[in-house]
């Protein structure tokens, strides 16, 4: 008897429901191909809602490749070859290349796939081929299948997409108004008495401004149905989650001989010239934003860049009483963090004295290394980061629980916004300390150099051109209170999601402590 892995995946979530077959029938599928072949199924790994372009992200497949490099374990066994994976790129195929290097025979119910034979390796290439491109002719079929279903007037999807205040019969194919779609009657009427402000509309009607800024602009509300976008294709838009389950793809303009426009509803809720109307209102609106000027430069210069130096949340700006301040996410809107508000002058001020004199320091440079170097014979406190990982993955499941619940419809938009405003400062909070709990690894005065070069030119620059390097170097700022406690930023000198990154706490004085941890750098300074 050999020990195999048994692998049973299926594409969406109602295809693993109970009253579907396809789990059971793999099942016994494969147990019939271990009874042939004399196989003794020792782990199974099953994958839900998975597509097979994106069964190398997820954990499950990582622990599949784990159990392979046991050298009891001598095969794998699926009901088709389609199960295993149907490869979208040239980079899928690193799949075969760790099942030769493991010695892992593929067994099929058609018999076994041997890829450290000649033969095994052409069948498994053309069969990986033929698998990919099932997958894109299925797509495609689909594709046009609903896309005629759209020229005809009729919803192909799911109910969830459909506009606000909209429902669709499917025995009758008929689009109608539901009641609460008054409630957009009213917002229109509103906006052609001169009441133009989505907030104040929105919250005397119950609808969250930016669905009445979607809501308004509509041609569903005077009984067209107009199409002007699609699902990008490409297979560089394929999005997962973490856990390497599908996610909606971006959508794309289509050209315009694509675009659907079929008149669906008779009555509409508002005639065309009310419509059309609000248009031109929104338009103006646009255009007289003050983010539409051409001459507009923000008084925040370091917008986008801070972070909450105390729970790690976004920091706003904010006009209050005539005074610019920064204000972090959490503390704006009540969700547990009581960091202070900060004058943007002052904060400002002590940004660029930082970035102006201090990282370019040669003293501060020397004082980062030796630091570096007692830091590095110390670890991290493994036990704080286990924890935090592990909060941090229910973190995770418990916003795919909301996100879950509220597709089910059992609550609504703003108790699923408040549950996931919670559930992301938790994961801010967890995120602070796995970067600052790490192992240590020494610095050079080189490498310092290196990464704080670039700041030598910083107080010669305007503010756009401080903001590209911001951009191109510095992935967050962390403050608190005018005390600098951060700076996350890219080794290289590209975007931190292109390269490593460096975790640098700072403040003005003399530092105190520095740690390292893989790509991650960690200087304390005195508070304020």
């Amino acid at each position: 008897m050999r020990n195999v892995v048994e692998l049973i995946r299926v594409s969406t979530q109602s295809q693993a429901r109970e009253d579907c077959a396809s789990i059971p029938a793999q099942r016994a599928i494969n147990r019939r191909t271990a009874q042939i072949y004399q196989l003794k199924i020792v782990h199974t790994i099953e994958l839900v809602n998975v597509s097979g372009a994106a069964v190398l992200r997820t954990p499950e497949m990582h622990t599949l490749l784990k159990l392979i490099q046991n050298p009891q374990i001598t095969g794998v066994v699926t009901r088709e070859f389609s199960r295993l994976i149907r490869p979208d790129c040239f980079a899928d195929y690193v799949l075969f290349q760790a099942f030769q290097e493991s010695g892992i025979t593929l067994f099929l119910p058609d018999g076994p796939l041997d890829l450290n034979t000649a033969s095994g390796r052409l069948l498994v290439t053309i069969r990986a081929a033929i698998a990919g491109l099932e997958r894109s002719e299925m797509i495609e079929r689909s594709w046009a299948a609903k896309e005629q279903q759209r020229k005809a007037g009729k919803h192909p999807m799911n109910d969830t997409s459909l506009p606000y205040a909209v429902g669709y019969d499917r025995g009758r194919g008929r689009w109608f108004y539901k009641p609460e779609a008054q409630k957009v009657k009213e917002a229109f009427s509103l906006f052609l008495s001169g009441q133009v402000n989505y907030q104040s509309v929105g919250k005397k009607l119950g609808i969250c401004p930016s669905t009445l800024r979607s809501v308004l602009r509509n041609p569903i509300y005077y009984g067209w149905r107009v199409v002007t976008k699609r699902r990008d294709p490409s297979p560089s838009s394929i999005r997962t989650k973490a856990d390497g389950r599908q996610k909606e793809r971006p959508k794309i303009m289509r050209s315009p001989e694509d675009v659907i426009r079929i008149k669906v509803i008779h009555p509409p809720l508002v005639s065309k010239k009310d419509f059309h109307s609000v248009q031109r209102l929104l338009e103006s609106k646009e255009c007289r934003h003050w983010k539409k000027r051409p001459d507009y430069r923000s008084r925040f210069a370091f917008n986008g860049f801070l972070r909450c130096g105390r729970c790690g949340a976004r920091m706003y700006t904010l006009l209050d009483g005539g005074m610019d301040f920064y204000i972090c996410k959490n503390r704006r809107y009540k969700l547990g963090c009581n960091a202070p508000y900060q004058r943007r002058e002052r904060l400002e001020e002590i940004l660029e004295q930082l970035f102006a004199k201090q990282v370019t320091n040669r003293a501060f440079l020397d004082e980062l290394v030796v630091l570096s170097e007692v830091a590095s014979r110390q670890n991290g406190n493994k036990k704080s980061i286990r924890k935090a990982e592990s909060r941090l993955r229910a973190f995770q499941q418990r916003r795919q629980q909301v996100l879950d619940s509220y597709a089910k419809r059992l609550f609504g938009r703003w108790e699923c916004h408040r549950r996931l405003q919670a559930v992301q400062r938790d994961a801010d909070m967890c995120t602070e300390i796995l970067l600052r709990e790490s192992a240590a690894k020494k610095l050079s005065r080189s490498q310092l150099a290196h990464l704080f070069s670039p700041f030598f030119k910083w107080e010669f620059l305007d503010q756009d051109q401080k903001r590209y390097m911001l951009a191109s170097m510095v992935a967050a700022i962390h403050v608190e209170d005018y005390c600098l406690s951060a700076i996350s930023m890219s080794m290289d000198s590209r975007p931190p999601e292109l390269g490593p990154v460096a975790w640098v706490p700072l403040s003005v004085g003399a530092p105190s402590a520095c740690s390292t941890g893989g790509d991650t750098l960690y200087i304390r300074l005195p508070g304020k």
